[in-house]
């Protein structure tokens, strides 16, 4: 595992700085001016929170704008590799904590990860974790099941990489479930509860994979045209 370097840290931290302002500013300004009797601490500090997270996902687009997370191996002390760790304290220090308490209703957790990066279909749905998601691509009418995890960087001890994870339509991946990088998973398959799809696996229309590590089980009759 690579060690985040000073610069990501600090960068993140001037950014984070800037999020904090400008919420408390616009927190003041929509609020501070208004009567809002016994309730007005708790009212004030639920509106700072939102406005925090409002504002830190404009500012995290921006960053992505400049510093794109890209597919491949991301050599260390590059500027890739810089923004990869300057992204991954935004995720882990701000938005993990949103995709992680389920407390959000799953519609409200497809807009957050739409407003992350994630691209998303008609009618498709999330109930575990994307943990990278502008490197992830979901198809329409697919749900990903409670506690399932896509993600789609691998860390290899002082190796890292990027490789964005495909899913078609009509997919389901079943609870608790591992989809690891580079894995494309095609149209009407289904991947079991706790299965572990390996890095890079190609997973055809209509097949059911299972198990740990994932294998093919079997082909969807309904599927077959």
């Amino acid at each position: 595992m690579r060690k985040i370097t000073a610069a990501p840290v600090l960068t993140f931290s001037l950014l984070l700085l800037l999020i904090v302002v400008l919420a408390t500013g616009t927190d003041y300004l929509l609020l501070g001016r208004f009567s809002l009797g016994d309730f007005r601490g708790v009212i004030m500090t639920l509106g700072w929170v939102l406005l925090v997270y409002l504002y830190g996902i404009a500012v995290y687009r921006i960053f992505l704008r400049y510093f794109p997370l890209k597919e491949g191996e991301i050599a260390a002390h590059s500027g890739e590799e810089f923004g990869y760790q300057v992204y991954l304290l935004f995720y882990l220090l701000l938005f993990y904590p949103l995709t992680r308490n389920h407390l959000l209703p799953t519609p409200l957790m497809r807009l957050l990860y739409q407003a992350l990066g994630a691209r998303l279909g008609d009618n498709s749905f999330s109930a575990g974790v994307i943990m990278d998601p502008p490197l992830t691509e979901i198809g329409a009418n697919t749900l990903v099941g409670h506690d399932a995890v896509l993600f789609s960087h691998a860390l290899e001890g002082h190796h890292l990489s990027h490789a964005k994870i495909r899913i078609g339509d009509n997919v389901t991946v079943g609870a608790k479930a591992i989809v690891m990088s580079g894995v494309t998973i095609g149209d009407g398959a289904m991947v079991a509860a706790g299965a572990v799809v390996g890095k890079g696996t190609r997973i055809a229309s209509g097949e059911v994979w299972g198990g740990n590590p994932a294998r093919l089980l079997k082909v969807s009759t309904s599927s077959v045209k």
